[in-house]
This record gives structure tokens, C-alpha cells and sequence, in this order.
């Protein structure tokens, strides 16, 4: 009775939003009223060029351009694995527009790393840049009052929400519940592209959204993500798709949406001076803000860390997106390009595929190119990266992927590691990114043991969100700063590689618009290898393993209830999995799964290594019984 009354409710009021969802014209062209009234025009710079500064990121792009040709394309592409380099060079690229940044993003928080790009833009436009964001609703901005001062911090900026609950910039969880109820389809079609380009020469895209734990910022859980920065021929693709989703009808100006139109009308009295408008942030740590807008007008920081391993290539770089509003409709599919240019490049792997992802979620596309792969006369090596229930806040996308091991590793020939929560390679880069405070701070040197570049968190499902306690990760045996794999990138045969926004499961596959850059070039692949490998080494990930057999005719019992379990829908209630967490013992050599040896150097840690007994590993156990039946929407 008590669910009946729930589902009650909620199509209530989802029947209650929809009926006054749309606004009139007249309350539309009253906040464009308010906004023309009061919006900033001064100009802090009357050069030609906005008084942009000199970026020798953006003149290696100009040049490329200046010697591309229709056959011979021209590209300069750097990888930002390190947060510093990916946070440094965002800003100088900001600072050195000339005409237009364009931003697309899933998610944007108002803590350091969000307020400080915000404000970074809101400067830009100030000299006369063209700014424009697109953000998608369900994450970004949730703060109507700060919405409010963005539609009128100046007249070169402007933002746009991506696919509104409800035609509203913030939604509340009755809303949220009512949006799954009401409108299943529309509401799960996110845009989870990540885009900056500058002055359509220059782009960076990948896995960060701007939040503090994507850049190493965030005290208590940080990811473990990566970005390309692309200049030259492949960023007028990036112009070109950024401009369809700009046009497209989801996105909503900020005075379409009810609730910031409100405010808007509320608040119609013209601020007297732009900084009433739009004061200074208020930063929670301002000494490592400060060291990194330092840096990013520090040339010789910029030639010391972000120019040395750039590649100039003259291979193929594409760029690619899915359309906006993707579907599963057979007259659409065109609108999953991106999606189906990726699984195309790894079913064509002859010897090795190597597959970064922080949801270990295989949609049935997915399923089909790695299972016939793996029955090839000679199949390739596949190469899985990918979080341990430690390391993840996703644990009910972790719940499914742990009940699928056995397939994984026998019908599909997997070698899966599972990044360690406190893993030493990521604790090295935080160590540099996440310092604060400190005379003489902005000239410390980074550590020896730094990565050296190579050229709150996404929600998942419906299963909880980014904010409040539902998005904490399960709590741990060990103590410390824990790190989580966010990133989505693919090498295939050492000839090319892929980094973009895509986890290869079934929502980026049939929900949410994905993009990224794939780089025909074997130099690139090689960086990126090396630099997805040492996330598997045997300090930094667990390696799931089949159980070794103790009692041999019980073990084979037990594996039997297992399969029978594994393929029911739900009840799937069988605590014994067929493969389990492995670590590396001290003192021997590292191998493969695969080896007659491996069990002579390495030791069973269980199936949840480091997790602490808690509700939410009582309710990974029960995702994986009962859950098979979201798999989709995870």
C-alpha cells in the first residue's frame, strides 16, 4: 500500500509540473525585458585582439591551422593526464581567446575549481570575448540566484541549460522521482560531452567536469581522469558540434526557465556597478587558486610542463560526437556516431586492446565485438582498468559488474584491474595538486616522482546523485585520502587510441551524447599506454583472479549454483563468485592471470577488499541479486 501511495504521489505531481511546465511568451520576453535593462556592457580592454595574452598553446593550434590543407590536415595534441597540467592549461587558454570559448559540461559545482573557471569566463567576456556554456541541467548550476547574476554579468556571456526537469533550472527530489515517472526516456538523456574551445582552433576534451575532485582538489576523494588537448584541423569539428547542440531545441536559454525567469522578474532593479553583479569569489583554499593562475601565465611553467610532449602529427585526429537528443529509433542511429565509431575501432583489434573505465558495464553492442573477439584462433590481449567497490562512489554500477566476473573473465578473456583506493601513483600526483599554503608556494618544484604529462562525481543512474550522502563512496578498513578512476579512454594495437567521455556501457551507449578524440597516430597511443598501464601495476590495482579450487568437488558445486544464479534476472543470491581480488605478493615478479604461476605471487584479499562492513556493502550484495533489471539505465 505504501508503494502504491508513493507511485501515487509522484504521478501527481509530475501531472501537476507538466500542466504548468512551459512559460507564456510574455513571461519569456519580460525576463529578456529585465535582462536587456540590466545586463553589463562595459569592456575592460579596447584592443583588437580583447587583450588576450600570449599562449604558445594556442599559437602551435593557429599554426597548425595556418598549414592544414583538405588532404593533408594538420594537429597538435597534447595529453592532460596530470590535473594540474589539464586545470593550467584550461585557464591560459581562457586568458589567450581572442573572439570565442565555447564550454560544454555535465557537471558544474560551485566550489574552487567551478567558481574559479566561472570567473575566468566572466573576465574573458569582460574584454570582449564571446562566451558561451552549455551545461547540463540535471548537475550544473543549481543555484537560481547565481543563474540570475549570470544572465546579466555581460552581454558577451551567455548560458544555456541542457534537457530541463520540468523546464526548471533546479530540481528537487520529488521533481527528480517525478521526471523518472513521467517522462523515463527524455529525463535519461543527459549530455555527458566535456568540451573547451577557443577561438574554434583549440580544444580540450575528456573526462573532467569542473568540480574540485576532478583537478585533485578535493580533501576526502579525488579522480584518477584524463583530458586531449587538440589544436588545429580536428577543432573545427569541435566548432561544428558544439554549434548543433547550442541550436538544438533542449538547450534552454536562462529565461526560459521557470524558475530563474521568476527571479529575473523578482529582481528587475538594475545593479549599479558589475560588481554588485558579479563580486569576487571566495575561495574555501585561495593559496593553490593562486598557484595555478600563476601558472598559467608563467611561460616557462608552460614550456616546462605542458609544451615538451606535445606531438605536431600530421596522422588522422577526429573528432566526434554524438547528435543531441540521441535515441535508440533505427531512422536515428546517425545520432550515436560516436558511439558507433568506438566499437567499430575495437572490433577490429588484432593484437591487443587496452580499456580504461571507471563502470565495468558491458552493453550488449559491447558484449557481442569482445565475445567475438575473444573466439578468434588467435584472440587479442584485452587490457581492463577499472575501479574496485574501495575506489568507486558508484557502487550499484560496481554491484552489476561483480556479478558478471565469470563472463567477463572466460567468455570474453578479460584481465581486469582494480585501481586501489589509496593507490600510490595517484596519491604522487595529488601530492603536488593539492598543496596549499606555504611561503614561497608558487615556485615549489613538482616532486620527483611527479606523473610528468604525456604531450563531487558523476552520477550514474538513478541511484542516488553527486550531492549529499547517497554519492559518498562505501566506507573503508584503511584511513586516508582515497582516489577513483574516472577516466574513459581506449588503445587499440598501438595505433590508435581513444579519450573521450564515453564508459562503454549501455547508458553512454543508448542514454547520454558522448564525445572524444580519436588519434591515428602510434606515438600518441604509446603515451596513452604507458600512462593507462601504470594504473595497473601491481602497487596501484588488484587483479581479479578465479578462486583457486580448496575442497575440489565443493568448489565445483558451488561454481554450478553460481552460473545458475549469476543468469537469473533477479535472486541472483549466491555469495560465492567465481573469481575474486588478488594483490601482489613482495618480493616475486608480475605476470598475467593467465600464467601457471600467478597463484604462487599473489594472495586472495576477497571480493571487497578494504571495504568496511556497512549498508552500502549490504547494498552492492542486493544491487547484484535484484538489480539486473536497471543494468540499462546505470
Amino acid at each position: 500500500m505504501c508503494l502504491h501511495r508513493i507511485t501515487l504521489l509522484l504521478l501527481l505531481t509530475s501531472l501537476s509540473l507538466l500542466a504548468g511546465c512551459s512559460l507564456s511568451q510574455n513571461q519569456i520576453r519580460w525576463a529578456d525585458t529585465v535582462v536587456t535593462a540590466s545586463v553589463d556592457h562595459t569592456l575592460t580592454c579596447e584592443h583588437d585582439d580583447h587583450c588576450a595574452v600570449p599562449s604558445p598553446l594556442l599559437d602551435a593550434a593557429t599554426q597548425a591551422l595556418a598549414e592544414s590543407t583538405d588532404t593533408q590536415p594538420v594537429n597538435v595534441v597534447t595529453l592532460l593526464s596530470d590535473s594540474e597540467n589539464a586545470l593550467v592549461a584550461r585557464l591560459n587558454l581562457i586568458r589567450s581567446a581572442r573572439r570565442s570559448i565555447d564550454v560544454q559540461t555535465y557537471i558544474w559545482d560551485q566550489d574552487d575549481a567551478g567558481q574559479l573557471i566561472l570567473d575566468e569566463l566572466v573576465q574573458a567576456s569582460r574584454r570582449g570575448v564571446q562566451v558561451r556554456i552549455l551545461a547540463d541541467q540535471l548537475f550544473s548550476f543549481g543555484d537560481v540566484n547565481l543563474l540570475n547574476r549570470l544572465a546579466r554579468v555581460h552581454s558577451q556571456f551567455e548560458v544555456r541549460l541542457y534537457n530541463p526537469t520540468f523546464h526548471k533550472a533546479q530540481t528537487p527530489p520529488l521533481e527528480f522521482a517525478a521526471g523518472i515517472v513521467c517522462c523515463f526516456m527524455k529525463f535519461n538523456q543527459r549530455m555527458h560531452n566535456k568540451l573547451l574551445l577557443v577561438d574554434d582552433s583549440i580544444g580540450i576534451t575528456g573526462g573532467r567536469n569542473y568540480q574540485d575532485r576532478y583537478f585533485d582538489w578535493d580533501d576526502e576523494f579525488d579522480y584518477v581522469d584524463r583530458d586531449v588537448m587538440v589544436g588545429g584541423a580536428a577543432a573545427k569539428a569541435m566548432a561544428h558540434s558544439f554549434e548543433l547542440f547550442w541550436t538544438h531545441k533542449r538547450s534552454t536559454p536562462l529565461t526560459h526557465l521557470r524558475d530563474v525567469n521568476r527571479s529575473l522578474v523578482n529582481d528587475a532593479a538594475p545593479r549599479t556597478s558589475p560588481e554588485m553583479i558579479w563580486p569576487a569569489p571566495h575561495y574555501a583554499h585561495p593559496a593553490r587558486v593562486a598557484r595555478v593562475q600563476d601558472e598559467a601565465g608563467d611561460a616557462d611553467w608552460l614550456a616546462d610542463n605542458l609544451l615538451p610532449d606535445s606531438l605536431r602529427t600530421t596522422s588522422l585526429v577526429e573528432y566526434f560526437s554524438d547528435l543531441p537528443a540521441k535515441t535508440q529509433q533505427p531512422q536515428k542511429r546517425n545520432a550515436r556516431e560516436f558511439t558507433a565509431r568506438v566499437m567499430r575501432l575495437v572490433g577490429e583489434a588484432q593484437n591487443e586492446v587496452l580499456l580504461q573505465t571507471p563502470y565495468l558495464v558491458m552493453s550488449r553492442r559491447a558484449q557481442t565485438i569482445f565475445k567475438r573477439l575473444h573466439k578468434r584462433e588467435t584472440p587479442p590481449r584485452i587490457i581492463v582498468s577499472t575501479n574496485s567497490l574501495a575506489s568507486t562512489d558508484a557502487f550499484a554500477v560496481y554491484a552489476l559488474s561483480y556479478k558478471h566476473r565469470k563472463r567477463y573473465l572466460k567468455n570474453y578473456g578479460f584481465e581486469i584491474y582494480e585501481l586501489k583506493p589509496h593507490a600510490p601513483g595517484p596519491a604522487e600526483d595529488n601530492a603536488y595538486a593539492s598543496e596549499d599554503g606555504g611561503p614561497g608556494l608558487n615556485t615549489l618544484p613538482k616532486p620527483a616522482n611527479h606523473r610528468k604529462p604525456i604531450a563531487n562525481s558523476e552520477t550514474r543512474s538513478l541511484f542516488g546523485s553527486r550531492r549529499g550522502r547517497g554519492s559518498r563512496p562505501a566506507p573503508l578498513i584503511s584511513a586516508g585520502r582515497r582516489f577513483g578512476l574516472h577516466a574513459k579512454s581506449i588503445v587499440v594495437d598501438d595505433n590508435f587510441a581513444m579519450v573521450g567521455s564515453h564508459n562503454f556501457d549501455p547508458r553512454s551507449d543508448h542514454y547520454n551524447t558522448e564525445a572524444g578524440v580519436i588519434v591515428y597516430d602510434r606515438d600518441f597511443a604509446a603515451q596513452l599506454r604507458e600512462d593507462i598501464l601504470r594504473d595497473t601495476q601491481a602497487e596501484n590495482a588488484w587483479v581479479i583472479a578465479p578462486r583457486q579450487p580448496s575442497i575440489p568437488l565443493l568448489s565445483g558445486i558451488s561454481e554450478v549454483i553460481g552460473d545458475i544464479s549469476e543468469s537469473l534476472p533477479v535472486f541472483d543470491l549466491w555469495p560465492y563468485r567465481y573469481a575474486t581480488s588478488y594483490d601482489f605478493k613482495a618480493g616475486c615478479t608480475p605476470m598475467r592471470p593467465n600464467d601457471p604461476a600467478f597463484f604462487s605471487c599473489y594472495t586472495p584479499v576477497g571480493d571487497f577488499p578494504d571495504v568496511a562492513l556497512s549498508p552500502k556493502l549490504i547494498y552492492t550484495r542486493l544491487i547484484t541479486a535484484f538489480g539486473a533489471g536497471v543494468k540499462g539505465i546505470l
